[in-house]
């Protein structure tokens, strides 16, 4: 792509209104647009970032055995009268009549639907497990939206549901979950830290959230630092495994502030590890057991007898993620950002200085972009006359991974390449391209 002709409508300084790292450089960069209260529109550079992460999500859950579906934004109010949770979900849910005065809802999260679906379809315990996924836009009327889309109303996530038969079989799933966004996470170069956590709306008496530490997070941790050298790295989605995996997790006390608890951390970490700290969530999965089936009357046959099936749900906060990859990636003194090469909007930026009386430069960076593109590296060269200086401000601040800088002394045969925020060094373009597949 070339920077002339791309829609990065980049402001000159950080918007007033902007109080963390991740709303400032969204808004600067073009990535989104208010439109109104807590609502964005996602332009090119935020929705490449965006769809990205969405690959990923899909890829993991689809490596656990789980199937992709698609579930409506608006739902039916009697299914969740059904299930009991129509008035106990609070204001966060927009609620809407359609022109035959059927009350109808703005989906918050999707259980009541999932089951519904499930109680209508399966009928035996052979078909179990069932493992269901879908990524779909979600509403929560917010009182305070802020931060961008940190905390907004509408937003884009991946919520995933399990049904089984028994405790044991449900457990197994929801360790599947969990090695799967260890595994997501891990591929967007976070650190991400399963920390037992408070049920909320959704219900049932096991939970975990995914939690990658940072300064601005709304989420007060306490966990012991020795979590981080926990070994995830499975190759294998058998029972024993998973339970052990999760288990080493468990060794480590590491909560949400609801469920601290003094005393204990201070009995459990010894001084020298413990962190106090806060953090962003990044996904959340629960387990509730016969919470939604059994009122919604979604059972199965086994041996003759009726069995309400055991469900667990499992979120994660697709373009929240965006956001909280800022948050730890974005050095905002040296206004510097560093974007994960698996998410990056593009993977290199050729960025040459420009004569407007001397073409040479211009046309050996499209020899190099052509190059490029036909190795399948997504580029973005800079085809404006802005001074070198401002242009590398510019990259700096965009964080694509990858640059090929062509200055005035640049040879025919080796360029200057760089990893952002490191020093150049003078390669040979097969070399580069070498180099930036391997990344990838």
């Amino acid at each position: 792509m070339l920077f002339s002709k791309v829609f990065i409508p980049i402001l000159k300084n950080d918007p007033t209104e902007a109080k963390i790292k991740s709303h400032k450089l969204m808004l600067r960069l073009g990535m989104i647009k208010q439109s109104s209260a807590g609502i964005y529109s996602w332009l090119p550079l935020g929705f490449k970032v965006m769809k990205k992460i969405e690959d990923i999500v899909r890829e993991e859950q689809n490596r656990i055995g789980a199937q992709e579906i698609l579930m409506p934004t608006i739902q039916s109010s009697e299914i969740w009268k059904e299930s009991g949770r129509y008035e106990d979900y609070g204001e966060e849910m927009l609620r809407i009549k359609d022109r035959q005065n059927r009350e109808m809802l703005y989906g918050p999260t999707n259980e009541e639907l999932i089951t519904d679906i499930f109680r209508n379809s399966i009928k035996s315990y052979k078909s179990l497990p069932q493992l269901l996924y879908h990524i779909q836009w979600k509403f929560r009327d917010e009182l305070r939206p802020r931060f961008g889309i940190m905390r907004c109303r509408e937003f884009y996530m991946k919520d995933a549901y399990s049904f089984d038969i028994s405790d044991d079989d449900a457990l197994l799933s929801y360790n599947k979950f969990f090695l799967s966004y260890l595994r997501t996470f891990k591929r967007m170069e976070l650190s991400a830290i399963p920390m037992a956590a408070d049920t909320g709306p959704i219900g049932g008496n096991l939970s975990h959230e995914f939690i990658i530490l940072a300064d601005t997070g709304e989420s007060k941790i306490y966990t012991d630092k020795r979590i981080f050298d926990v070994d995830s790295n499975l190759t294998t989605i058998e029972k024993n495994s998973l339970d052990k995996m999760r288990n080493d997790f468990e060794k480590f006390y590491s909560v949400t502030d609801e469920k601290f608890d003094q005393k204990i951390f201070e009995n459990k970490v010894p001084e020298k590890y413990r962190i106090k700290t806060k953090g962003i969530e990044v996904g959340h999965i629960f387990y509730f057991g016969d919470k939604y089936s059994k009122p919604m009357n979604a059972s199965v046959d086994f041996n003759g007898k009726k069995e309400f099936v055991k469900m667990g749900s499992y979120g994660v906060g697709v373009s929240r993620l965006v956001g909280a990859i800022i948050e730890a990636k974005y050095d905002e003194k040296n206004e510097i950002m560093k974007w994960p090469t698996s998410v990056s909007p593009y993977d290199c930026s050729v960025i040459p200085l420009l004569n407007k009386n001397d073409k040479s430069n211009l046309e050996k960076s499209m020899k190099i972009y052509n190059f490029l593109k036909n190795n399948k590296i997504d580029t973005i060269l800079d085809d404006t006359y802005e001074s070198i200086s401002a242009k590398m401000k510019k990259f700096n601040l965009i964080g694509i991974p990858f640059q090929i800088i062509i200055g005035k002394k640049s040879d025919e045969e080796t360029f200057e390449f760089k990893k952002i925020g490191e020093e150049p060094k003078k390669l040979k373009i097969e070399e580069i391209v070498k180099i930036i597949k391997n990344n990838k």
